[in-house]
């Protein structure tokens, strides 16, 4: 039998805030981040949104209430950033149904937000890495739900189009009353944008609270196994990596000894 991935852990996104999974590779973030979007089944427990659990809903009806941002998505190459957008409107629509005044409004706006409007007629696959992102994140925007979820957003784009992806992230944050769940590897870029953090590893939950509840010099032993730095700024914790730890670094009862990051080399 399979051991689960998650295993006896209870998650709750506050509403209107900015909710930021963290932890090392394997720790089970994105899958939990899929598990509250209906696309894993839990063995165990529900996911519940709204008072009812996401999988009593249907499809269309799941996406009018919550939008995912996923590593995995595709386009045809040929479609323009324009047309993709308009596919965030398929929730809103019947099946027979033409484009709305406030289908060409909400899309409009997800574009302005997502700052893609000189790339409204190119084509997806005319586009670099981080311009496709942009286009991605204006998609889910244009479904215009009350629930986002994002996926490592920012995972390989240059650091221009991550502060972009970021910003927009601090926009809906500071202007509306959407609730965002998002996974990020940067640990830096999570205290700065969320709200509240939950560290994973190994499936459990290690710690949850503010940014500088979370984000300590232990917590960055146990979880990620590093020796870093942690000061508290205006903008958030920095950290400052020192060295990567080994099986060695642990005491005889196998909890992890921290090195004081502080601490004097010479006595």
């Amino acid at each position: 039998m399979e051991e689960p991935v998650i295993d006896g852990e209870r998650l709750v996104a506050t509403p209107g805030a900015v909710t930021a999974l963290v932890g090392p590779n394997g720790s089970g973030k994105s899958t939990l981040l899929k598990g509250l979007a209906k696309q894993l089944t839990p063995d165990d427990g529900s996911v519940v949104l709204d008072g009812r659990d996401v999988h009593s809903m249907g499809t269309k009806e799941l996406a009018r209430k919550l939008g995912l941002l996923s590593q995995e998505s595709m386009s045809p190459e040929s479609i323009t950033v324009e047309d993709l957008v308009y596919h965030g409107r398929y929730p809103h629509r019947g099946f027979f149904e033409t484009t709305t005044e406030e289908d060409v409004d909400a899309v409009d706006r997800a574009i302005d937000l997502a700052g893609c409007g000189h790339l409204r007629d190119r084509e997806v696959g005319s586009l670099s890495g981080g311009q496709k992102q942009l286009a991605w994140v204006a998609m889910v925007l244009a479904q215009d739900t009350d629930v986002l979820l994002l996926d490592e957003p920012t995972t390989f784009l240059d650091l221009h189009h991550q502060l972009e992806v970021m910003e927009i992230v601090e926009t809906l944050r500071d202007e509306s009353d959407i609730t965002v769940v998002v996974v990020l590897h940067d640990i830096e870029q999570a205290a700065r944008l969320a709200d509240e953090m939950v560290a994973l590893k190994e499936g459990a939950i290690q710690a949850r609270g503010t940014p500088e509840e979370v984000v300590t010099e232990e917590l960055l032993a146990d979880v990620f196994e590093i020796d870093a730095e942690v000061d508290i700024t205006e903008r958030g914790p920095r950290v400052t990596p020192i060295r990567a730890r080994h099986d060695d670094d642990k005491d005889a009862s196998g909890n992890t000894e921290t090195t004081p990051a502080h601490a004097s080399e010479a006595e």
